[in-house]
């Protein structure tokens, strides 16, 4: 079976959730299909946990302004919040 190259993106980089979910879903989908190398594998799992890491991070955030917004009797308004978990990069 032809084996793909990694085409994972470094880490580090700044990229928003609906492209972290995407690149997520074809990782999974080809580490599901594909026969891959232990260091391919294991690569393509680390950029699997930062993109995890992102994408949870980004839905934090975004629960977090909900909240702002709908706990404030009823008025809108938003208020500075702090991300309690930023995804660390693997330099």
């Amino acid at each position: 079976m032809p084996r793909k190259k990694n085409t994972a993106k470094p880490t580090g980089e700044h990229i928003d959730f609906e492209q972290a979910l995407q690149e997520l879903e074809s990782l999974v989908e080809n580490l599901e299909t594909r026969e891959f190398s232990l260091e391919e594998s294991l690569k393509n799992f680390e950029r699997g946990i930062t993109l995890t890491r992102i994408c949870q991070t980004a839905l934090t955030a975004a629960e977090q302004k909900v909240r702002v917004l709908t706990e404030n009797e009823g008025r809108i308004s938003l208020e500075p919040f702090e991300v309690l978990d930023k995804p660390q990069s693997n330099d």
